[in-house]
């Protein structure tokens, strides 16, 4: 499966930051690629999100 659901499901983090780290992220991979995205079939934002989920890619909110 693409986005693991079980993390996402008991993600405890704020539902909005997650978004907005996930759609930066989104942006990022389409923009320089990633070699997860061949794995994911060349879906973007699934691999954006998983990445997010499985704390790959760590984010956080500037002022």
């Amino acid at each position: 499966m693409i986005i693991p659901l079980d993390l996402l499901i008991s993600e405890e983090e704020n539902v909005y930051e997650m978004t907005c780290a996930a759609i930066r992220r989104a942006y990022q991979v389409t923009v320089t690629g990633d070699e997860e995205l061949s794995k994911n079939n060349g879906k973007v934002v699934s691999t954006a999100i998983s990445q997010i989920l499985t704390r790959k890619v760590q984010y956080r909110l500037e002022a």
